[in-house]
């Protein structure tokens, strides 16, 4: 397993960018600060995000804002080619030679303006990735001391044993959440902790603020009942439902919102009652457990 400090709470740069919020350097600044403030410290990004731009705005934000290094990590995806002026692709696809991995993590450090990356996740399985060759660029990354650790994200167990065969998996970045139950039920939890794989989960609270409908009307109905019990607001108990699973996810918390940010990590410090985890599986299923 890995050793590195990665925060409870993860904070997901994808809409700080242009796909978002579209931050000016201040503002992610200030975003930055908030984190370390309410004690997180980890920054989720991939090449692709803001159509390849958003590393590098945050990076020039990092490289001004005097925070050290040391206090923060960096994770980074790479393997996603996207239609873009950036890239020269016909169609979107996944490339994962051994070069383009290479080339793609050195092109992160370079946007993010730091010597290494704390992870390096592939971004999206492909039906033609070779583990051999993917297990040769994560290797001289390591070695060349360019990443530190080395993961995977919406990989499937099956696809994950095949990495496995050649290099060991360290994280998986799964979507899970009370609205996205399957990785609890098709084995993949049980799987990355048969296999010691730490997950991380993108999209935490799901389609309940998102979407109108019976199944987010119950579950905002619980939620309401124990954000008054513990005394947070509903999307804490959201985040403290993930956080109680045995796997030890750690939520990836898109949000740019400076306020919702310095609140995330109450979620850490909530011991939710047994009986109250299985009522919002239970109001999400809209049915009681077999």
């Amino acid at each position: 397993m890995s050793k590195i400090p990665f925060s409870k709470i993860i904070a997901g740069t994808m809409t700080w960018g242009v796909w978002g919020k579209n931050c000016s350097t201040p503002q992610m600044i200030e975003l930055m600060n908030s984190c370390l403030e309410s004690g997180i410290s980890t920054f989720d990004h991939a090449d692709i995000y803001g159509g390849y731009t958003t590393e590098e705005a945050f990076g020039k934000a990092f490289g001004e804002s005097q925070i050290n290094r040391k206090d923060i990590q960096l994770i980074s995806k790479c393997g996603i080619q996207m239609m873009s002026e950036k890239r020269n692709n016909t169609i979107k696809h996944y490339a994962y030679s051994k070069d383009y991995i290479i080339a793609s993590a050195e092109q992160s450090l370079k946007n993010l303006q730091t010597d290494y990356l704390d992870l390096l996740l592939l971004h999206r399985p492909s039906p033609l990735m070779q583990a051999d060759e993917i297990a040769e660029a994560i290797e001289k990354l390591k070695i060349d001391g360019k990443i530190l650790d080395f993961g995977v994200s919406n990989f499937t167990p099956s696809q994950s044993d095949l990495i496995e065969t050649k290099t060991k998996i360290n994280y998986n970045q799964i979507e899970f959440s009370i609205t996205h139950l399957e990785p609890m039920i098709d084995g993949s939890l049980d799987h990355m902790q048969t296999r010691r794989i730490a997950p991380m989960c993108w999209s935490p609270l799901g389609t309940v603020f998102r979407k109108e409908n019976e199944q987010s009307q119950r579950i905002q109905k619980v939620a309401n009942e124990l954000a008054y019990k513990y005394d947070v607001s509903n999307d804490i108990i959201l985040l403290a439902w993930i956080l109680k699973h045995p796997a030890g996810i750690l939520p990836v918390c898109g949000t740019s919102d400076k306020n919702r940010l310095a609140r995330l990590m109450q979620a850490t410090t909530i011991e939710m009652e047994l009986q109250d985890w299985f009522s919002l599986w239970t109001a999400s299923a809209g049915n009681d457990v077999p």
